[in-house]
């Protein structure tokens, strides 16, 4: 898979291990930045990543803050990304499983190496069940069409 990651300055420690367990994992991974602890705005960084994934540049993305969140909610605004925060292997699986999640969000302050790894292994090796929660994924995409216009 291509895979597309990107950081603020509270994920920017943990993203160089996380790219090379993603690496490691058999995967390509591109860096949208941030490159360095300097302070960045998490919604530029969220826009970006969210963004190539919904135009099919990339397979999926990854996206790293302090604990996950905010660049969640913030790649969450662009129509067709499904990203969703995991903290660990069973929050992974499911996201990937149940949700067809295309963005993984990370705590890069959170959680350690191990856990990361653990993750991230978990969510891509995980593929979509579909049936049963390919209609709660319409309902998503009608809640999308409907505030989008």
């Amino acid at each position: 898979m291509r895979i597309v990651i990107g950081s603020d300055h509270g994920g920017f420690a943990a993203k160089a291990f996380i790219k090379k367990t993603i690496q490691a994992l058999g995967h390509e991974a591109v860096d949208f930045g941030c490159h360095s602890t300097e302070a960045v705005d998490y919604p530029d960084v969220a826009q970006l990543v969210a963004e190539a994934v919904v135009r099919r540049e990339f397979d999926k993305g990854v996206l790293i803050d302090g604990f996950g969140g905010a660049v969640c909610m913030a790649a969450n605004k662009v129509v067709g990304c499904r990203a969703v925060a995991a903290y660990d292997s069973v929050s992974a699986r499911m996201a990937a499983q149940h949700d067809d999640a295309n963005v993984l969000c990370i705590g890069g302050k959170s959680h350690g190496e191990l856990i990361h790894a653990e993750i991230l292994m978990v969510f891509f090796s995980t593929p979509f069940e579909g049936g049963r929660h390919e209609g709660r994924l319409s309902k998503v995409h009608a809640i999308e069409r409907k505030y989008s216009r």
